[in-house]
């Protein structure tokens, strides 16, 4: 299972990180690094979820981080 999380700074300075592919599921932070952490976070938790529900197998996970 592959993660694609994209990061972008808003106008308010806040950092955005947001799983591309999963609508809706994103994260905020003061830094850039506060923001893919939780955004990491998120997506480990939604595989959690998918494995329990047996909506997917286990494989191997590769997270990667891209500017938006």
């Amino acid at each position: 299972m592959n993660f694609n999380i994209e990061y972008e700074q808003e106008e308010d300075e806040r950092w955005l990180a947001e799983l591309v592919g999963l609508p809706g599921i994103l994260t905020y932070g003061n830094t850039a690094d506060e923001a893919m952490t939780k955004a990491e976070i998120l997506a480990l938790k939604v595989l959690i979820e998918k494995l329990e529900q047996g909506e997917v197998s286990p494989q191997p996970l590769s997270i990667s981080f891209a500017a938006a």
